[in-house]
Formats: C-alpha cells, sequence, structure tokens
C-alpha cells in the first residue's frame, strides 16, 4: 500500500520537478518565491490531472486476477503464502 501512496505521490510531484528543472535550464534561481507565484495553481492543478491519469490507466491496463484469492495459512509448521487461482 505504502508503495502505491508513493507511486502517486511522485506523480503529483512530476509538474513540480518539471517546473524547478525549467527554471533551472533558463538561468533563473528556483528558490525564490517570485518565480513560484503565478504557477502554484497550474502545477497543482496539472499534478492532480497526472493522479487521475495514472489512476484510470492502471485501472484500465493493470493486471487481472479471474480466480478467487487464497489467503495464506499454516501448512505443517510452515506459512504458506496466498496466492490468486
Amino acid at each position: 500500500m505504502i508503495r502505491t501512496i508513493l507511486q502517486e505521490l511522485l506523480v503529483f510531484l512530476l509538474p513540480w520537478m518539471l517546473f524547478y528543472g525549467y527554471l533551472v535550464a533558463i538561468g533563473r534561481n528556483p528558490h525564490r518565491r517570485e518565480h513560484w507565484e503565478n504557477s502554484v495553481f497550474r502545477l497543482t492543478m496539472a499534478g492532480i490531472a497526472f493522479v487521475v491519469v495514472s489512476l484510470i490507466l492502471v485501472g484500465v491496463f493493470g493486471e487481472r486476477h479471474r480466480g478467487g484469492y487464497v489467503p495464506p495459512r499454516i501448512e505443517n509448521g510452515q506459512v504458506v503464502p496466498g496466492y490468486f487461482q
């Protein structure tokens, strides 16, 4: 679960990182507030759009399991991991 959350957080931060790189590439100091003031809303909306698109793509193209899930169990003193049938 934590991996999924971190992946979506990185997808959200992608526009912010690209804008940071853009500021560095054009020779502006990315740590100055005036370069970010007019872009915060647009970067936030772009990040949200990226997350929504990534969730839709995972839903459409994600791996499907047709069978049921068999939970982990103990057999002869050994833990048998869960799996999909």
